[in-house]
């Protein structure tokens, strides 16, 4: 049965939005038309239909439809699906279990189901993404979606995006940096992870570059929360012995961990790709967020001190 989804609409609303199921009769999708006033002439609509094959062609969904359309309007609407779509906002430095709640209302779908489908060791290969698994490859954005599209209609789009990242002159600033793709994006992950303003990105990722040039352990407190399996206010020395032989601590790991620690935007992936050129191999956060950057451990420390003196 074709039922009217949502509030119902005033008796002089212009719009009136309608869910037609999978699997619906053509006469029950004509009656639900005519019901709700966007057909006026029931049997003459069901008659224009079959002549232009629509009793054959009508797409389930959800669609938002004036009253007393043209049949032409009704027709082009129902068999190119143009269905009601919905914004979904994807932030910044989100973890695919972070993101699991926003996929699965788009999808139709629970948190659960939605984690469980996306985390498996060949993922990555079905899905043609560096690796070693879809973290990090579903590119923060808005989306529209229209109702219960299903997991991998989402997971497309975002991959879809996180691949339009990806122009001809961005691809020669990877092969002149020397990273893998796996590599860039693993390294912006930890960069989006780490800095609160956009200003200070190509600075952290400049840090961070330097620190592999030299074979400096990159020490970031968020891929130690990546690998507790979530992010903590602090990281304290215990929090990470006890997660010494994950490959993703880099406290206690050389180089880059082995995959992205959540998905990085634009600006941070950018940032991998062209960092600020400085010698700074040290930086800590004030109570603002803001980082004090250093050359050595002796100012580093000099830094922790001041802030902590400050309250920070």
């Amino acid at each position: 049965m074709v039922s009217v989804h949502g509030r119902a609409a005033a008796p002089h609303a212009r719009e009136v939005t309608v869910r037609i199921p999978p699997g619906a009769s053509f006469e029950a999708v004509v009656d639900t038309l005519a019901n709700r006033g966007i057909i006026s002439r029931p049997v003459l609509f069901a008659v224009y239909g079959r002549v232009r094959r629509l009793d054959r062609a009508v797409k389930a969904g959800t669609y938002r439809l004036p009253r007393g359309a043209r049949f032409g309007e009704v027709h082009a609407a129902l068999a190119q699906g143009r269905v009601v779509t919905y914004p979904v906002t994807f932030p910044e430095g989100l973890t695919i279990r972070e993101m699991a709640g926003r996929i699965a209302s788009a999808a139709g779908s629970d948190s659960a189901t939605v984690v469980r489908e996306l985390h498996g060791d060949d993922l990555h290969l079905r899905w043609e993404v560096p690796g070693p698994g879809l973290e990090g490859y579903l590119f923060p954005d808005t989306y529209r979606f229209a109702e219960g599209v299903g997991t991998e209609r989402v997971v497309a789009a975002m991959l879809a995006r996180y691949r339009d990242y990806w122009t001809p002159e961005r691809r020669k600033r990877l092969d002149a940096s020397g990273m893998s793709e796996r590599e860039a994006v693993t390294l912006a992950s930890i960069i989006q992870a780490e800095a609160v303003h956009e200003s200070e990105l190509r600075t952290i990722s400049g840090v961070f570059h330097n620190r592999l040039r030299i074979g400096m352990r990159l020490q970031a407190d968020p891929t130690v929360h990546y690998a507790l399996g979530g992010r903590r206010r602090r990281t304290l020395m215990a929090a990470i012995d006890s997660v010494a032989d994950s490959p993703y601590n880099t406290y206690t790991q050389p180089g880059l961990p082995p995959g992205p620690i959540c998905a990085p935007g634009a600006k941070a992936l950018d940032a991998a790709l062209g960092p600020t050129e400085t010698d700074y191999l040290y930086f800590v956060a004030g109570s603002d967020r803001r980082h004090v950057f250093s050359r050595s451990l002796d100012e580093h420390n000099a830094a922790i001190r001041r802030i902590r003196s400050n309250g920070g």
